[in-house]
């Protein structure tokens, strides 16, 4: 490189860890030393409000517009996300192709109580700002009530303690990144609530025109996450949702064979639209995209104001 290379991350602590790993990658496969990459803290939105909804204040890509203007701006050449928090449809001029290993995918419960969801006292308080979350542990547990909770991993876990809930849900991967696990009361299988689109996933991106960047980038993709990711992504796509679209995807690679199960709530959560279907790897993206076509069918729009 003729230059020095600068990743762009969120300021959390849990985006910062993400951010460091992708530094580790980068300086592992290619002849790049530890000052040759630099990460820049960048303030967004999302991280600004914390006591409304995302849907309210416009949706997913508070988490990642202000980082990508620096990326088109050239004040930095990587921007580091949490996949699930990117809009489905990619910025113009920019590239979101290369993702880490993906880490473990699946939601988890906190309780003061340390009982399960189901052990819970009647009409438990269960915070969460997610729809789709909402509507999953709703069909587990239907007397519970939910309430906005957003904030770092570490605020959230703090509100549950003050006893402004009875319980939370968190993705694993986070908890897990930010060595909170010995907080987990119970973690659900993916059967049990499909997580969101990319959850886990750790994705790089940069200038569509960017060849130096891009070449290593392509030495640290990780092929299995990439095809799990498109094939998530592109059911997303074919929904055309928003951050109040509550759907869960999850995709796994067996062999040469992509599975991929989805379920989309309508916006009050009463109807449940589910569907999965297997192809192979090579067409990871249609499958995406066929899954997504169908619950938009089956659903006949009634998961869009």
């Amino acid at each position: 490189m003729s230059k020095k290379i600068i990743i762009g991350s969120r300021r959390s602590k849990l985006a910062l860890i993400y951010a460091e790993n992708a530094k580790d990658k980068i300086i592992q496969k290619t002849n790049l030393n530890e000052e040759d990459v630099l990460i820049k803290e960048i303030s967004t939105k999302g991280d600004q409000v914390t006591d409304v909804r995302l849907s309210d204040l416009g949706g997913k890509g508070l988490f990642s517009t202000n980082i990508e203007k620096e990326l088109q701006d050239k004040k930095i050449d990587i921007a580091v996300h949490a996949l699930k928090d990117m809009p489905a449809i990619e910025t113009y001029g920019l590239r979101t192709n290369t993702f880490l290993k993906r880490n473990d995918p699946r939601e988890i419960l906190i309780t003061r109580s340390k009982k399960k969801l189901k052990e819970l006292e009647d009409h438990p308080l269960i915070g969460t700002s997610s729809y789709r979350r909402e509507f999953q542990i709703k069909k587990i547990r239907s007397d519970l009530t939910c309430k906005i909770i957003r904030g770092n991993v570490d605020t959230r876990i703090k509100k549950l303690y003050d006893g402004l809930y009875d319980g939370i849900i968190l993705s694993y991967a986070g908890v897990k990144s930010l060595k909170f696990e010995e907080e987990i009361t119970e973690i659900f299988s993916t059967d049990e609530i499909i997580p969101s689109a990319g959850q886990g996933i750790i994705a790089l991106q940069c200038r569509y025109n960017d060849d130096e960047i891009i070449s290593i980038l392509d030495k640290i993709n990780d092929i299995e996450t990439f095809q799990r990711a498109h094939a998530e992504r592109n059911v997303l796509k074919a929904l055309h949702g928003d951050c109040e679209t509550a759907v869960g995807v999850h995709a796994i690679v067996e062999d040469d064979k992509i599975i991929i199960e989805a379920e989309l709530f309508s916006l009050d959560g009463k109807q449940r639209f589910y569907e999965k279907k297997t192809s192979t790897v090579e067409n990871a993206k249609e499958l995406g995209n066929e899954v997504g076509q169908i619950l938009k069918k089956k659903s006949n729009n009634s998961y869009k104001r």
